[in-house]
Parts: C-alpha cells; structure tokens; sequence
C-alpha cells in the first residue's frame, strides 16, 4: 500500500523531528528477519529509548536532508531499519545486540555527530559504555583515594591501639 502526498509529508515531518533531537542514527539491513524477530527488535529499541522504524529510503533521505545525518544518505539503499537515539550510543548497541544473535540483521552504516560511520564504525560506537556506566567509573574514581586513606588510618589507629596499654576501668 502506498501512501499519498499528505501522508509522505507526515512521515518526513516525524523523522526529521526524530533527526532534529537525535546525537545518533544506525541503520541496519533487516531482509530475512520474521516478523517475530523484528517486533523483539522494537520492543528491546523502546526500552532503550530508540526511535526504531523501517522507512522508505528516500523519505529518510528527505527526512534527514539539512542534518549532520545527511552525510549517511549515501548508504540508504535496500531494506533499511532505522535508529535514531538522543543517547550518543543506544541506536547503535540496541542494533548491535541485536545482530549478534539474528546473523540475518546486518549493520550497514550510521551517523554520529556529522561523520558518517561504516558498519565497523557502529560496533566500535555499540562497545562504549552507557553514560550512567561512565558516570559510576568516575564517582569510583574519585572514591579510590578518599577510600583509600581511610583504611590507611583505621591501619595506623589499629596499629597503635594494639601496642598501648589497656586504659584502667574508672572505679566505681
């Protein structure tokens, strides 16, 4: 079925609302996936805050026409699934994920802040941690030492507490 002119412009309008909040854009070539498969994908994409959706190729070309994703539209051919994120890294690892255990869904390329990324691009983007991930590294960085003189002077206070006397009981 395909859709009129009012349609199309609604359809163009949505993704480049999309593209407008986005920091990242994965596309992923989905032929061969059942429709089971395909519904997992968008659940695991919504849990993720994933804009997930398949597109016709010259809509999300239009879509995305005035953005730093335009530098991928010379990617978007066959069938594509798109995943636009406002997270720098979950289009990409939720798309990721994914294809690891579905070998039939196959990273084809992506945008990130105005560059355009090649499918090896995407997975190394897919490996960066999650910023809440990044944030618990560094407040365990910035814990390490604080943490550290602590048991340093409960040390020397255990140290010091063996080898003096016991202090006398004050009589009744």
């Amino acid at each position: 079925m395909s859709l009129n002119r009012n349609e199309k412009e609604a359809v163009i309008a949505e993704v480049a609302a999309q593209a407008g909040k986005a920091q990242t854009l994965a596309l992923a070539e989905y032929r061969g996936l059942t429709v089971a498969q395909l519904d997992q994908l968008r659940k695991n994409a919504r849990a993720q805050g994933v804009y997930l959706h398949v597109l016709k190729n010259t809509l999300a070309r239009r879509a995305v026409t005035g953005t730093p994703f335009e530098v991928a539209t010379e990617s978007m051919s066959g069938p594509l699934i798109y995943g636009f994120s406002e997270d720098a890294v979950a289009a990409a690892k939720v798309i990721a994920d994914f294809a690891k255990s579905n070998d039939k869904l196959v990273l084809k390329a992506g945008a990130y802040n105005g560059k355009a990324l090649d499918a090896a691009g995407i997975k190394a983007l897919a490996s960066v941690p999650t910023k809440e991930v990044l944030l618990a590294q560094i407040a365990a960085l910035l814990q390490a030492p604080v943490s550290g003189l602590a048991r340093a002077v409960a040390a020397v206070a255990a140290k010091r507490g063996e080898g003096a006397p016991a202090a006398e009981a004050p009589a009744a």
